[in-house]
């Protein structure tokens, strides 16, 4: 099966309803970004082999969807890139996967040609505009095995990794989400606050499945003003939210739409005090996942039901196993854990990844034993629910993005005035967590900030600085991140 199945199902039956939307304005219906997208599918493929990689690097804008089924329908992989990402972490990825081209916004384009060996197409360009038009034609058939999204997480060796993600994985991921989370139909919508570029992208095909509208805000970002505006405007709204952009809507004091009936939240730790402010705020509408990028979006979750008179044990945990995957907390032997006994997360099914790109080493050691290990510590209770412990990648999830302390650790320590750095996360009302660096050296603040914004993304940056005359450290030379994570001051 290919992806594109599922806007070609919808415009079947709802081809003459509105599909995609630019803030309150309807840009396409069902049958007219169909037509759009094969007609950029048959460009395509007209220039690219089968199974070629087509990057997209953009900020939240209506041509990623289109771009996305056509670069299916060509029988092509969709590579998509954080928007927020700096031009040489844009060019490692665009150079490690092979694209044959990126998809860029005019916004982006400019300092990412400069980057990059790699072709950049302007998104809306006269070049963009001469795809649509091509003859429309049918896609040819796909092995539902075959590559569809490659989807790259920062290593904690300071290296992106490509999980390869099938046809079948996103198919997998979308059953669930319609089983698990949501009940979508061609009176619902799809409000796209968090970026295109990860989650909220990828539930783009189970709504599209649905026949609901794809709402893009004008604005191409959150703003939660603007959000609750496009809630109170379409029917029946949906959106998925990082933790903090579910804390800004409870700031502006307003009502919960009458229309907004889900959000899911993920991407991040949300504390109890403030998920049960948002329930206060906006009632019985919450739902939540845990997930990584080799298993998106589906791994476990609390359900909408799950929330209500639920203790602060069950509201602290991640929920419990998702529809069509098996989920184990191993101890250090490899064993099952027993109830309240913490260990590496694991799981396995459909959704899970075939491995990473180009990448055999780390493949095997992450899906050593048909498990996908994550990385993750955490433990059971006895009703089957999972609560997140410690995260034995030391990663550091900050509104909704994911930072590995390694990849900002090498940038630092490049600077003439500091001798060593380490990074830890700290936990914060507003963000969820925030990047805290301990530095030895003489290097000022200032100095390191600019020395950081022209080598990583602005969203990747300390957001404290704390000077010490040296780093703890064990007998074998590793820095005890535990005992610096203790030492952030409130």
């Amino acid at each position: 099966m290919n992806l594109f199945a599922v806007l070609d199902q919808a415009a079947t039956r709802f081809g003459d309803r509105g599909a995609v939307f630019r803030g309150t304005e309807q840009l396409h219906t069902f049958g007219e970004l169909r037509d759009r997208t094969l007609r950029l599918a048959t460009s395509l493929s007209d220039d690219r082999d089968t199974g070629a990689r087509i990057a997209i690097a953009s900020e939240n804008r209506p041509e990623i969807i289109e771009l996305m089924f056509a670069v299916w329908a060509a029988g092509c992989a969709v590579v998509p890139i954080n928007f927020k990402l700096h031009p040489r972490e844009m060019a490692q990825i665009l150079e490690d996967s092979g694209a044959a081209v990126v998809f860029a916004s005019p916004k982006i384009a400019p300092a990412l040609t400069d980057a990059t060996d790699v072709p950049v197409e302007v998104i809306d360009s006269p070049e963009y505009v001469t795809r649509l038009s091509s003859a429309a034609t049918r896609p040819a058939d796909t092995d539902p095995g075959a590559l569809a999204w490659l989807f790259y997480t920062s290593g904690t060796t300071g290296k992106s990794k490509g999980a390869m993600l099938s046809h079948r994985n996103l198919m997998a991921m979308t059953v669930s989400h319609l089983a698990d989370f949501d009940s979508p139909d061609e009176n619902s919508s799809l409000v796209h606050g968090a970026p295109m570029s990860h989650g909220s992208g990828l539930y783009i095909a189970p709504y599209v499945l649905r026949g609901a509208r794809q709402v893009i805000p004008t604005s191409s970002g959150f703003d939660p003003e603007e959000f609750l505006d496009l809630c109170d405007h379409h029917p029946r709204t949906s959106g998925f939210l990082a933790p903090t952009m579910v804390a800004r809507l409870v700031a502006t004091g307003r009502p919960r739409p009458q229309n907004l009936t889900t959000v899911v939240y993920g991407g991040g730790p949300m504390y109890v005090d403030s998920l049960k402010k948002a329930m206060a705020a906006f009632g019985p509408i919450f739902v939540q996942l845990y997930g990584q990028g080799e298993a998106p979006m589906t791994i476990t979750g609390l359900r909408r039901r799950d929330h209500l008179d639920a203790d602060d044990a069950v509201l602290g945990s991640v929920g419990y196993a998702r529809s069509g995957v098996e989920v184990a907390v191993l101890d250090a032997d490899g064993n099952p854990a027993g109830v309240g006994e913490i260990g590496e997360i694991v799981c396995r099914g459909d959704v899970v990844m075939s491995g990473y790109w180009n990448n055999p080493a780390a493949t095997e050691a992450t899906l050593a034993g048909g498990w996908l290990h994550t990385g993750d510590m955490g433990s059971f209770d006895a009703h089957g629910y999972l609560t997140l412990r410690d995260r034995s990648k030391d990663v550091v999830i900050s509104g909704g993005s994911n930072i590995y302390p390694r990849e900002v650790e090498e940038v630092l320590v490049e600077h003439a005035g500091v001798e060593e750095a380490c990074v830890v996360g700290a936990p914060d009302q507003e963000w969820g967590e925030v990047v805290v660096a301990f530095i030895v050296g003489t290097a000022t603040e200032a100095d390191l900030d600019a020395h950081l914004l022209e080598r990583i993304a602005r969203f990747k940056r300390p957001k404290r600085y704390i000077y010490v005359d040296e780093l703890p450290k064990n007998s074998y030379g590793k820095v005890l991140k535990r005992e610096l994570r203790d030492r952030v001051p409130e």
